[in-house]
């Protein structure tokens, strides 16, 4: 029954992930935070390349949801898909860890496990197809009841492997501490958690002059005698087309809404390859006109 029922599953995780990438509208920003714009050197090849992807992976689904039995081509392209997926995954993140792996033209954040099982998923799935002995149809009308129950389980194990439910648990984290508090005892100056720190961030003007180059959701935080770093991922476009940057901002690692809820905020630039200071107007960049500390 898996073996009947994977180029369903198959067919629609393809279906859905081919239509973001070649019809969304943040393709191009997705793609800038890749590791192709590393590799074809600017943005614009990246966000066609991303897209060409979603092309062929809305071909492979067409072709696994009309398969027939015994019809192995769809499978093998889609057990191909996987291992390709797998080895541009494993190639970024050797050269460019904090790199997004743009699977899904939505995930913004920098590669991770969830993104090689997802991989794996895929290269899984197709091999299965391969050998499916029903068309998928088939075993619905045959066994509907348990065909339901097997796909709500591998719709439920994919969902597990998506980042996109990180933005509906998120808020709710930060409702649970603001009417529970922290869970944490206090250290020697009260700690605030960094889910504070980053709600102050985003309410603050050097947050808003900072979109245009912002490219991922926080990638790390340290505290360092009495501020608190905050790291994102970027992207800055200047004459030398699409670089790589990381955007720190530090703030106040005591500041909370009820202490300080307009902290200070420097912000710094930093190029991910040479590790060196971006010069960059902020303000000018964003259309923003008021002061702003740069690091």
């Amino acid at each position: 029954m898996i073996l009947d029922l994977a180029p369903l599953v198959c067919g629609v995780l393809l279906a859905v992930s081919g239509a973001a990438k070649l019809l969304g509208r943040r393709t191009a920003q997705v793609a800038a935070n890749t590791v192709l714009v590393r590799v074809l050197g600017n943005g614009h090849r990246a966000a066609f390349a991303l897209r060409a992807v979603g092309a062929v992976e809305l071909v492979v689904a067409a072709g696994l949801l009309a398969a027939f039995p015994g019809t192995v081509l769809p499978g093998a392209a889609t057990a191909l898909l996987g291992a390709g997926f797998t080895g541009y995954l494993g190639h970024a993140k050797a050269t460019a860890p904090q790199s997004s792996c743009g699977c899904s033209a939505r995930d913004e954040g920098p590669i991770g496990v969830r993104s090689f099982l997802r991989a794996g998923a895929v290269l899984a799935g197709g091999v299965a197809a391969a050998f499916a002995g029903t068309a998928w149809w088939s075993r619905v009308v045959r066994d509907p009841g348990w065909s339901v129950l097997v796909v709500a389980v591998a719709a439920a194990g994919l969902l597990a492997l998506s980042t996109d439910l990180d933005r509906v648990w998120m808020p709710l984290r930060r409702l649970r501490l603001r009417v529970f508090g922290t869970p944490l005892p206090a250290g020697p100056r009260g700690w605030v958690p960094v889910e504070a720190s980053v709600e102050l961030l985003e309410r603050s003007l050097a947050w808003q002059a900072s979109a245009p180059i912002v490219r991922s959701a926080l990638l790390d935080s340290w505290d360092d005698e009495g501020w608190r770093v905050l790291r994102f991922a970027g992207v800055h476009h200047d004459a030398g087309g699409a670089r790589p940057v990381n955007v720190l901002f530090a703030l106040d690692d005591q500041a909370t809404r009820d202490a300080n809820p307009s902290p200070a905020v420097r912000v710094s630039v930093i190029d991910d390859r040479t590790q060196e200071v971006v010069p960059v107007d902020l303000l000018e960049l964003s259309g923003l006109h008021k002061p702003l500390r740069m690091a």
